[in-house]
């Protein structure tokens, strides 16, 4: 989570907790892929690749083995326009500052209203409440810091998840807060308090220790170490909230019959994503390919190592496909530090020949994120 937000000149790098989607698109040919051709009426689409670059050592050991044929015939035909880089540390990843700024949002970081954004999409009217994403999660108590299991790792049912968000709504009531229920993993409270507030996003926490993540001091550290510092009043009332909510779940049966069939418990929430809804002004169709995301948050190497020959057969063959029919498309590599954004490249062969000659390998480029 995290503390309070000050709005950033338009300028500034601006950034997905929404429902996940796999691939950029379905269908026949460059549909199949979600391109599109170009035009006045068709402006192409932007695919965004988060954890694109592994953020461990074994990872980058798995890079140093894998190739990228398809990857490496496209980059001399792409431009590089953009490179939006920051710290590890930073409460929103880098894909998520590219779609923020993809879809012309205002912001900073931590406070892109990405709750509001995915409520709508689970059919709830944001209006001009102020959203934040209500993540029920799974806290796994080691010997010297508390971790966040990644909640599509939990197998939680509608069942279960609306049984557990029965039991807990009452404690939002309490404290003045509206509580939606989105998905088995996506619930959603509206308060005005919300607005402006600073939270990590789910996939800077999944894995890590909690502590410095739940802290407003300006970063998370690295997310492994040690105690993070004191919660700012802002989150105090969250703080509060999400200690009542562990109380009554420690005791549910629900949990009790998790426990029992071999489930991790449901035993606390995560909040992120919070703030107003803002209009979405963005030129071309934008979409997030979720392939990576899983065996990177779980670093399972080979598992990610497979991901990529599936982006590579999937996603960048639609994006292959459509750059020779003449379609306008954008192509977003992101890491845990940085994201690169690459759009057809202009010019003939002189040009792609420089290109070629400037660009580093795949390995390299990737291991930059």
């Amino acid at each position: 989570m995290g503390g309070r937000c000050y709005r950033a000149p338009a300028t500034a790098p601006q950034g997905l907790d929404q429902p996940a989607r796999q691939g950029c698109g379905k269908g026949p040919r460059e549909a199949r892929h979600g391109l599109r051709r170009g035009g006045p009426d068709n402006p192409g689409m932007h695919c965004i690749v988060p954890f694109a670059a592994p953020g461990s050592e074994a990872g980058r050991a798995a890079l140093a083995t894998m190739q990228w044929p398809r990857l490496q015939a496209l980059l001399p035909r792409l431009a590089l326009v953009d490179r939006d880089e920051g710290e590890p540390t930073t409460f929103s990843p880098p894909h998520e500052r590219v779609l923020a700024r993809a879809l012309g949002w205002q912001g900073d970081d931590g406070c892109w209203p990405f709750a509001a954004r995915a409520a709508r999409a689970d059919g709830i009217d944001p209006g001009d409440d102020a959203w934040g994403l209500v993540s029920p999660v799974h806290w796994h108590l080691g010997t010297d810091q508390v971790s966040l299991a990644d909640p599509e790792a939990l197998q939680l049912d509608e069942a279960g998840a609306r049984t557990l968000f029965e039991a807990v709504r009452p404690l939002f009531e309490d404290e003045g807060l509206r509580l939606a229920y989105g998905h088995a993993t996506r619930w959603y409270v509206a308060h005005e308090s919300l607005r402006g507030l600073r939270t990590a996003a789910l996939d800077r926490v999944v894995g890590r220790n909690v502590d410095p993540w739940l802290d407003d001091g300006g970063g998370g550290g690295d997310g492994r170490g040690g105690r993070g510092g004191g919660i700012t009043s802002p989150l105090r009332r969250w703080r509060r909230l999400q200690a009542e909510v562990q109380m009554l779940l420690h005791s549910h049966p629900l949990n009790a019959a998790r426990e029992a069939a071999g489930l991790p418990p449901v035993n606390s929430f995560w909040l992120s994503g919070c703030g107003r809804a803002q209009p979405e002004g963005s030129e071309r169709p934008v979409q997030i390919d979720t392939t990576l995301r899983t065996a990177a948050l779980a670093e399972d190497w080979p598992a990610w190592s497979a991901g990529w020959r599936r982006l590579e057969e999937g996603t960048l063959l639609g994006l292959d496909i459509a750059m020779r029919r003449g379609s306008e498309v954008w192509l977003t590599l992101a890491g845990e530090r940085a994201a690169l954004t690459f759009t057809p490249l202009r010019g003939g062969l002189v040009a792609r020949l420089k290109n070629v000659l400037a660009r580093p390998s795949v390995p390299a480029l990737l291991a930059s994120l």
